[in-house]
């Protein structure tokens, strides 16, 4: 992959407004390692990267404040939260439950729901991707990244 069409740089607006849960934690420091390791991410009509992503919340709707490697300012993109709730919901129930069959030793409930989890990701990423359709390419792995990191913030600005 070119290293011009992926995101070399990753900041979390409002990542310091609280500590989570471990696994909630865990999730995020994956999904930023994960991202930053691997990514497709092409802004459309921007000039050629690798990118700065500052990812945030600004009044309940989802910005992409796309910057160059060097930290000039290339583009915003601002999504509506709506279509993402109920996903982010669901989200963060079944890290919830999965912390609790942790706990509790329940290998088999712990099983389910990390399958339940990957099919929430994989509806996620559609939905992301289907979402910056015409503004920013993503593949299909950078989208179940950042829809963690969505659920992280989210859960950070509302609790």
């Amino acid at each position: 992959m070119p290293q011009s069409s992926r995101i070399a740089q990753l900041v979390l607006e409002g990542e310091t407004l609280m500590r989570l849960n471990d696994e909630l934690e865990g999730d995020r420091a994956t999904a930023v390692a994960d991202l930053l390791h691997e990514n497709r991410f092409v802004p459309a009509g921007a000039p050629d990267g690798p990118y700065t992503l500052h990812l945030g919340l600004v009044e309940g709707r989802l910005a992409f404040d796309i910057r160059h490697a060097t930290g000039e300012p290339i583009t915003a993109i601002v999504l509506a939260m709506g279509p993402f709730r109920r996903l982010i919901k669901d989200y963060l129930i079944m890290v919830h439950a999965h912390t609790e069959a942790v706990s509790e030793g329940r290998e088999g409930r712990i099983q389910a729901i990390d399958m339940g989890r990957r099919g929430l990701h994989n509806e996620a990423a559609e939905l992301l991707r289907t979402r910056l359709d015409g503004k920013i390419e993503v593949d299909f792995d950078t989208a179940r990244r950042l829809f963690t990191l969505i659920c992280v913030l989210h859960q950070r600005i509302t609790h």
